[in-house]
């Protein structure tokens, strides 16, 4: 088998789906900010068992998506827009490493899918189809987060790309995402040339655009 392949992923964790399912409709605001968490609505929507959502709830709990408030339970956390410039500036940090350290590790293979990707961004933002863009986006990351080889980095950054990601789609006519692609397609050829200033640069100019979304957004 060739070193340059992508990894088969091993065989997930029940938990671990569920959580995904949960923060995919939290991003999309399929679940809205400050609605209640209701189990029995999640088992029907997910097709998952309560052990495993119970496991996925917790977790959010404990990074903020959740938030667990006496007498009224579980409610998804809401969008505080003064706090989501924070939420940027710490993800810029991370986001240089996790791009830094791809440039320098990732398997040819991986170079190749997140050009791909991006160039999957393009075309979805050319079309105006948010939704294959913001899938597309999540793809990138993938790849992106596996080819870093930093997972200390990389957990620390998910839930503040869900933040960013649920950000968007809340005030998403405020943006232009045919700018952001071009950015992703940046850090994207960044790290195929194995560039890792190149890569750092795309990552703080894609944080830039962010940033400078969320300003137009509290402006209004």
């Amino acid at each position: 088998m060739s070193t340059t392949a992508l990894r088969t992923p091993p065989k997930r964790r029940a938990a671990d789906v569920a959580y995904d399912a949960i923060e995919a409709m939290i991003a999309t605001l399929q679940l809205e900010p400050g609605a209640p968490v209701v189990e029995a609505d999640l088992v029907e929507r997910t097709r998952m068992g309560r052990t495993p959502l119970r496991e996925a709830l917790l977790r959010m709990v404990s990074i903020g998506l959740i938030v667990q408030q006496p007498r009224r339970g579980l409610r998804v956390s809401n969008i505080d827009l003064a706090e989501h410039l924070d939420v940027i500036l710490t993800r810029r940090v991370l986001e240089g490493v996790i791009a830094a350290g791809s440039a320098r590790r990732a398997t040819a293979a991986q170079r190749k899918a997140i050009v791909d990707r991006a160039n999957k961004m393009i075309k979805a933002a050319e079309r105006g189809n948010l939704a294959a863009y913001m899938a597309a986006d999540h793809e990138l990351d993938i790849v992106n987060h596996e080819a870093c080889r930093n997972s200390s980095a990389v957990k620390s950054v998910v839930p503040l790309i869900v933040q960013c990601r649920r950000f968007w789609y809340a005030y998403q006519h405020e943006g232009e995402i045919t700018e952001a692609a071009r950015f992703h397609m940046a850090l994207a050829q960044g790290i195929a040339t194995g560039d890792e200033a190149a890569a750092v640069r795309g990552a703080n100019q894609l944080m830039d655009y962010l940033e400078g979304f969320a300003r137009r957004v509290i402006e209004i």
